[in-house]
């Protein structure tokens, strides 16, 4: 691979980064053309195997393009008998993909953020955040209906209905930050009472 190459494939993770909606895995199949039929840097193995990987790892999502990242660096480098050249370009790899995945959206949401908080009276902006209050709150309540689907017995456990139900009220009707039933859930989950 080429320097121009290199750019390139920054180029394009940078711009999925701003398609990205749902998280970087929404945009795998734009991915997946790129690196293995457009442009032959790591094979169809390589990249289903970068994802199953990623996925069964604990972790962010996201790490599946570090993943691709090392195997398009590794490959360039001529495979893992390539020696330090290709453990080089490997790191290279992990490094360019990260970056330009994650720098652009990152930008984006904190120049949106302090867009909005510096004009959080605009009418606008208040209809926005009240128009936003109930998708949160039914995303919040589609979570905790497929982790509740999830268990293997979920119609007898009323204690994860209560806990679901209890969780959505405090998040509806107050003002209490998502962490503090989220580690009130997973406390609950700990000590075998949910």
């Amino acid at each position: 691979m080429s320097w121009s190459d290199w750019l390139e494939l920054f180029g394009h993770f940078a711009l999925l980064s701003l398609l990205a909606v749902g998280g970087a895995i929404t945009t795998a199949a734009d991915m997946h053309r790129y690196l293995v039929h457009q442009n032959g840097w790591i094979s169809d193995a390589q990249f289903t195997s970068s994802i199953a990987l990623s996925q069964a790892a604990p972790g962010p999502n996201v790490l599946f393009v570090a993943l691709l990242g090392w195997n398009v660096g590794l490959n360039a480098g001529g495979g893992p008998s390539g020696g330090w050249m290709a453990w080089s370009l490997a790191l290279l790899g992990v490094l360019v993909t990260m970056v330009a995945i994650l720098l652009p959206s990152s930008v984006l949401s904190y120049a949106a953020s302090r867009w909005a908080h510096r004009h959080r009276e605009r009418h606008g902006v208040r209809a926005f955040k009240a128009g936003m209050a109930p998708i949160v709150i039914a995303l919040l309540m589609a979570t905790g209906w497929l982790l509740i689907s999830a268990h293997h017995d979920a119609s007898a456990d009323w204690r994860l209905w209560l806990l679901m139900a209890a969780t959505t009220a405090l998040v509806w009707r107050t003002r209490v930050h998502l962490l503090v039933p989220i580690a009130l859930g997973a406390l609950l989950g700990a000590a075998g009472l949910v």
